[in-house]
């Protein structure tokens, strides 16, 4: 183990600089791993909340029981190993997707870590499209996974955690020991034949606002590499114990919240511009409820790791009330918040955050139907942001933030209001635009989210993935198949755009990227899960009963 924390020894380095002399451990090495030959198991059930609670010092024992192996096995480099397991001819689109993905991969010393956001040659400004981006290739470390190749997923989650330690600043000011990079950079010397990295840990990013998503996707990526291969070894490594701590550490700290989610920046995630979601974010307290549970499956019971568990634990509970209640929008709920009292003061206040009913928008009374409902964008004191976010409410299914019956709803809203958020092409980053006066105020007039364009109420394809996950989740693969079917009438023709613009995702975005990987990526993940459910397992958790909270006002879901 000794010779183990060596060969992962962690510098100090400025993310400023390139390193191309780092006292870099040898990425072969820890493949020559035996992977455990475990037989596939159908189960999806994780801990609940309750026996950890109780039973804090049981220890490891049952420790395995909480992943099962999913043996892919390679078909060979080109072929995807998932369409030999059904008996039907795979689309004509899937073949062109792997080659393409294939030529995305990224290599640091002769080891693939990654991939890069963009291989589109066409473009004239690359911008940071070339880079390797945390939250880019977790779709495309799932296709990966599924097609039975785990070593590039491993090499990617041990390269990021060791640019973790980097010393990281944003001119005078140190950013927390966990922040991961939001994207890093290989470089090749030809000359002196030696590869270095520089790493972006948001001081060169738009606005210059580190990324909170990216320490939730490592370890929810981590989680999924251990339930896919069942290999334990790599999340019991004390390296990669820390990192999961360090990320939490810099979630779980306490200072003046009064509430359990986590208070944010505008641009800090998917949406890395300006567009109005700084204070209590859905997409970030989705992704970090789900963190919080995948750390807590893999996180040891030794005592630095017991001290974390019973912290996520109380958070998780917490959370869980807070999101489904005061997050959660429905029929009834809109109805209930329309005729609320304002200037309430004490314990027992309806309208705990003083929300005044002239601030719902018009358009919200419309797009509401009477059977369905979705978390809404963000709840602070005096404010209640009622935009529909697909990543948000996506994961608070995969998550189990959501009830059933709250998931439920989410797939019926989006049956009922198909044209608005899926349209011609799947599916709107945000629901609805914001434009004109309000356009100007949230954005500053920010010429790339313009109305039904990029962030502001644009069509991402690589959200196909979370979305047909989270039918399948719900039981209506049939809304997977018709997303999947519509995705493939345009994706390849279009060259694999990064988005589309349109009230209807008709036209590809006018500043959008060709041949992105997530887009790509999403498109076979989609389809690898819908072939074969089973996938699911690596970035699904199921319900724990014990965090259902009593809500007693009506839910129209039931209606």
């Amino acid at each position: 183990m000794d010779g183990h924390r060596e060969m992962m020894g962690l510098r100090n380095v400025s993310s400023h600089c390139s390193i191309s002399e780092m006292d870099d451990y040898d990425l072969s090495r820890l493949l020559d791993k035996p992977k455990l030959n475990i037989e596939r198991k159908r189960s999806f059930d994780e801990r609940s909340l309750s026996e950890l609670s109780i039973g804090l010092s049981k220890g490891l024992d049952s420790y395995e029981n909480l992943y099962s192996y999913s043996p892919g096995g390679r078909s060979g480099f080109d072929t995807p190993a998932s369409s030999t397991r059904n008996s039907f001819e795979p689309h004509p689109m899937v073949a062109e997707a792997w080659e393409a993905l294939r030529r995305s991969l990224v290599y640091f010393r002769g080891q693939p870590v990654g991939t890069i956001a963009a291989y589109d040659h066409a473009s004239e400004e690359v911008l940071n499209y070339d880079q390797v981006f945390v939250r880019d290739f977790v779709p495309s470390a799932l296709a990966f996974l599924m097609n039975g190749e785990p070593d590039i997923v491993k090499n990617f989650l041990l390269k990021t955690l060791q640019l973790q330690g980097w010393e990281k600043r944003i001119d005078r000011f140190k950013l927390g020991e966990g922040v991961m990079p939001a994207s890093f950079k290989v470089l090749h010397d030809p000359v002196r034949k030696t590869d270095s990295i520089v790493a972006d840990f948001g001081e060169s990013a738009i606005g210059r606002v580190a990324p909170v998503d990216s320490g939730f996707w490592w370890i929810i990526l981590l989680r999924a590499y251990t339930k896919s291969t069942g290999d334990l070894s790599l999340a019991e490594t004390p390296e990669c114990q820390k990192g999961m701590r360090l990320i939490l550490a810099l979630c779980l700290s306490e200072g003046f919240d009064t509430f359990p989610t986590l208070l944010c920046a505008d641009g800090c995630s998917m949406i890395d511009r300006r567009m109005g979601i700084y204070g209590y974010p859905i997409e970030i307290q989705a992704l970090f409820f789900m963190a919080l549970r995948c750390a807590l499956a893999m996180l040891k019971h030794d005592a630095e790791g017991k001290e974390f568990i019973e912290r996520i634990v109380k958070r998780l509970h917490a959370m869980s009330y807070h999101m489904r209640g005061y997050f959660w929008l429905d029929f009834q709920q809109l109805n209930d918040i329309y005729r609320y009292k304002t200037e309430e003061y004490s314990h027992t206040a309806v309208n705990k955050f003083n929300v005044i009913p002239d601030s719902i928008p018009e358009w919200v009374f419309d797009f509401m139907p009477t059977r369905g409902g979705y978390f809404i964008g963000n709840v602070s004191p005096a404010r209640m942001d009622f935009r529909w976010f697909a990543l948000g409410n996506c994961v608070a299914i995969l998550s189990s933030l959501a009830t059933p019956e709250q998931a439920a709803a989410i797939m019926d809203l989006i049956e009922a209001r198909w044209e608005e958020l899926v349209g011609e092409m799947p599916l709107k980053i945000c629901y609805p635009a914001i434009e004109s006066h309000e356009w100007r105020i949230v954005t500053g007039c920010d010429p790339k989210n313009t109305r039904w364009s990029y962030h502001n109420g644009g069509s991402w394809p690589v959200l196909l993935w979370l979305l047909t996950a989270a039918c399948i989740k719900t039981g209506r693969p049939q809304i997977a198949r018709r997303l999947i079917d519509l995705a493939e009438t345009r994706l390849l023709k279009d060259s694999w755009p990064e988005y589309y613009d349109g009230k209807l995702g008709k036209y590809i975005g006018k500043q959008a990227r060709k041949f992105q990987t997530w887009s790509i990526a999403g498109y076979l993940v989609a389809k690898m899960m819908l072939e074969d459910p089973s996938h699911l397992g690596m970035i699904s958790l199921e319900e724990d009963k014990q965090m259902k909270p009593v809500i007693k006002r009506s839910s129209s879901w039931t209606c």
